[in-house]
């Protein structure tokens, strides 16, 4: 069984990490000072590189050569997920306090924290206050908002970005060429915007899009295999919303219902389509903001279509006939007496 190619491709050291120089490059001259924090906090969407960097730190940290395979008694991982009660964290508080079996430092990753209970964290929070001189910890997340501040503020925190399109057209790009796979350049920036930034979830598309043919993979082919609206048909949206042409934006609609194309799917689409015009097309600002809305209700498709007619409704409100007001003759004043024969 072939290895899966976002584990082939994972990076293993600081200079192998895509999209996150302004991270890298601050680890990197720590590392060489010598500057170790007690507790860092790794935050940013999922899918960008937060655990690679989790497990290259902790290797680095130590003078570890780090792989796949790697694996070290004083390097341990736990799953916030799965281990989030307050008696796995007073369990961690009374392992910390051994000292490494071989390493310079012991090294806990602690993924998906924010997962934690109240209680757990609370715990935690001791340890993070006074630790053992040995003991490093590194906190990874997605969803840095649930975190107690208290918490927070006793790590370095480093946020990641989401990955540019071009860095993941570039690093696709890279990968298919390694791998000999053929891919057209529409088709690899398709998987690049739909992968929403993710690194992981683009570099998988990848590998199950190169058994989907035996020839090249073509645009064509990852909007089927994806579930994607045709990118023409995402145009003549656009178009018939700018020329307020609602009889095309039902038609189309209807056509995308039909053939079982989700709401949700149209709309990133769509959004991923004005990014890219609305430059030269600030009036697109408006449907933008209108679609941000159609997740939050029961009916994406009509709320889809209101969002897309607004245009054509608010062209004919304006081209209308305003009501026609009837002048009444004047009447004569009291003060004016008709004249005498």
């Amino acid at each position: 069984m072939g290895l899966a190619l976002y584990r082939k491709y994972r990076s293993k050291t600081l200079d192998e990490i895509v999209g996150q120089s302004h991270i890298t490059d601050i680890l990197r001259r720590a590392i060489q000072a010598g500057n170790i924090a007690h507790a860092y906090l790794l935050t940013g969407p999922r899918g960008v590189g937060k655990t690679s960097i989790a497990r290259i730190l902790a290797h680095e940290i130590n003078g570890l050569p780090y792989t796949d395979e790697s694996s070290h008694l004083d390097i341990i991982e736990i799953d916030a997920a799965s281990n989030n009660s307050v008696e796995d964290i007073r369990d961690l508080r009374e392992r910390v306090q051994i000292a490494p079996t071989s390493a310079a430092k012991k090294v806990y990753i602690i993924d998906e924290v924010h997962m934690l209970s109240k209680s757990a964290f609370n715990a935690l929070l001791k340890t993070l206050e006074e630790p053992p001189e040995h003991v490093v910890f590194i906190l990874a997340t997605t969803d840095v908002e649930k975190l107690p501040a208290t918490i927070v503020s006793r790590t370095q925190r480093f946020n990641f970005r989401a990955i540019s399109t071009e860095d993941a057209v570039s690093h696709l790009a890279a990968i298919a060429k390694k791998e000999k796979i053929a891919v057209e350049t529409d088709a690899l920036q398709l998987i690049a915007e739909h992968s929403l930034g993710s690194f992981r979830d683009s570099i998988s598309m990848l590998d199950q899009l190169r058994s989907s043919t035996d020839g090249t993979i073509t645009q064509a082919i990852v909007e089927n295999v994806m579930g994607l609206a045709p990118r023409a048909t995402i145009d003549t949206l656009l178009n018939a919303y700018r020329d307020n042409d609602l009889a095309t934006i039902v038609s189309t609609l209807s056509q995308f219902e039909r053939n079982g194309t989700p709401a949700s799917t149209i709309v990133r689409q769509l959004i991923g389509a004005i990014n890219a015009r609305v430059v030269a097309q600030p009036s697109l600002l408006t449907l933008l903001d209108a679609l941000l809305d159609t997740s939050k209700t029961a009916w994406p498709y009509v709320k889809l279509l209101t969002a897309l007619a607004s245009g054509a409704t608010t062209q004919h409100a304006a081209s209308a006939p305003h009501p026609h007001v009837v002048e009444t003759p004047s009447r004569p004043t009291e003060d004016k007496k008709p004249q005498e024969p």
